[in-house]
């Protein structure tokens, strides 16, 4: 037996034109895997992590619980979008309600009553924790007073059901509903009617809050040509031309007085009963 073993060779280096090569497929497995993973990143590092309203001393009961008295908003609450907010607790199962409604132990256990649950109707708070851009809009120059405490979200939102916002896909006319159960004056019938309502309200306005007067989405002229669309005369000169010397002759003095729906023009912009130029 030989007492005095070989000694390990040194490994060898493999020469230049051998060394393993990156492939096309490498490369493009191995930079899908990098984007995937800095996807991953962003979506966990930019998750808003919301915290659900609190009551002293409740603990989550479930949405079971809800149903005892509250059926007839539980049976038509899982096609709510607001549905999607639940809360998993393997203990008590679903508690989408008490989502927005906060913990019902102490509620269920009073039988109901005022003071033991979070009641969003009484302040948008509970809905702007979730919908923080509609805070802001709403402390815009021009908006409905709901900080005011004079309407509440669910006056115009079904929270309960579908998309929560009334009206919406083919109910148009209920969209409108909505607005003119307030706005009685736009409603009409109007012998002639403006095909901008057939849009909805909010193809003109911004129901949470704007800059422009009246929550217009757009201000003066630039509203209505959006859709009235007047071609400038020669390029940049600021003259609008639609079609007739007398017609852009008429419309380029006037706009310089104010906008479509004054200076004594289209004053009527919801419809009118006695001019199809939507005069009064």
């Amino acid at each position: 037996m030989d007492q005095h073993p070989t000694p390990k060779q040194p490994p060898e280096f493999l020469p230049m034109n051998m060394r393993p090569k990156i492939t096309k497929h490498a490369l493009l497995f191995g930079g899908a895997a990098a984007w995937g993973l800095l996807l991953i990143s962003c979506v966990v590092a930019n998750r808003a992590v919301l915290a659900p309203p609190q009551i002293a001393g409740a603990h989550y009961v479930g949405t079971k619980e809800c149903t005892q008295c509250h059926q007839d908003v539980t049976d038509h609450f899982s096609t709510s979008t607001h549905a999607k907010l639940a809360l998993a607790d393997p203990k008590v199962g679903d508690t989408g309600c008490e989502a927005c409604h906060g913990p019902g132990s102490i509620h269920v256990a009073a039988g109901g009553g005022k003071g033991t649950i979070v009641n969003p109707r009484k302040s948008p708070e509970t809905c702007f924790q979730c919908h923080l851009d509609k805070r802001g809009q709403f402390q815009l120059p021009y908006s409905h007073p709901l900080l005011a405490g004079q309407i509440t979200c669910v006056d115009c939102h079904d929270v309960h059901s579908g998309k929560a916002v009334r009206g919406t896909g083919a109910a148009l006319e209920a969209q409108n509903d909505t607005c003119t159960k307030c706005h009685t004056q736009q409603k009409g019938p109007f012998v002639y009617s403006h095909d901008a309502m057939k849009e909805g309200c909010v193809a003109c306005h911004q129901p949470h809050g704007s800059v422009n007067q009246k929550m217009l989405v757009a201000r003066d002229a630039n509203l209505c040509v959006r859709c009235h669309l007047m071609t400038p005369a020669t390029p940049s000169s600021g003259i609008f031309n639609l079609g007739t010397s007398d017609a852009a002759g008429n419309h380029n003095s006037r706009l310089q007085q104010g906008t479509c729906w004054s200076a004594g023009c289209h004053e009527a912009p919801h419809g009118s009963n006695v001019n199809n130029h939507f005069r009064r």
